[in-house]
């Protein structure tokens, strides 16, 4: 095997490795996720891009460019583009956290159970993520209640009875019962009293 065709497999076994570190993370995301899995490997900017700029660069690595000026027209062409799609990566990555922290209770009867309310907004008017936290460490799963902007109407979010979190909008409000092992009912709504 030639050293241009180990070049190429390299870079698609780095650009598949990618899309296999990312996948968990992704599917960790969705309701009773891992929470740290998730906020490991939920990259998608930063893990995918890594993995389609890799994939380009394997394709333009078979070729065989035989004159100067294609080597340096390819190389005028792919670096920009390159160091570009690095920063971003780089900016999603430092930027991209799990937003800001609001509050945090946990159940008064079990401490596995933790609310949490977090602005996931990175502008001015914030965007609320309510989620239940179970467990603890590397098992803590995620329960998302619902994300709710300013213009919602959400005034908060709380514990009102061991196994019961009521969230308070302002023309409404949500209860969701918690069962032992962590999941969540469904919400029952009723206008908010004046």
């Amino acid at each position: 095997m030639t050293r241009r065709r180990q070049v190429v497999w390299w870079l698609r076994g780095i650009a598949l490795a990618s899309v296999l570190v990312y996948l968990p993370g992704y599917f960790s995301s969705r309701q009773g996720g891992l929470v740290e899995v998730e906020r490991w490997l939920n990259h998608p900017v930063l893990l995918l891009g890594t993995a389609i700029t890799l994939a380009v660069a394997s394709v333009v690595a078979q070729f065989e460019f035989r004159t100067r000026w294609a080597q340096i027209g390819c190389a005028a062409v792919l670096s920009p583009l390159l160091v570009i799609g690095a920063g971003v990566g780089a900016v999603a990555y430092i930027f991209g956290g799990d937003g800001r922290l609001v509050d945090r209770r946990p159940d008064p009867n079990r401490s596995d159970h933790v609310l949490r309310v977090t602005d996931i907004a990175f502008s001015i008017d914030p965007v609320y993520r309510v989620e239940l936290l179970t467990g603890s460490g590397w098992s803590a799963r995620h329960w998302g209640l619902g994300t709710w902007e300013e213009g919602d109407g959400f005034v908060k979010a709380e514990w009102s009875a061991p196994g019961r979190i009521t969230v308070t909008l302002r023309e409404e409000i949500e209860v969701f019962t918690v069962d032992e092992d962590g999941t969540l009912g469904g919400p029952s709504a009723m206008p908010r009293p004046r």
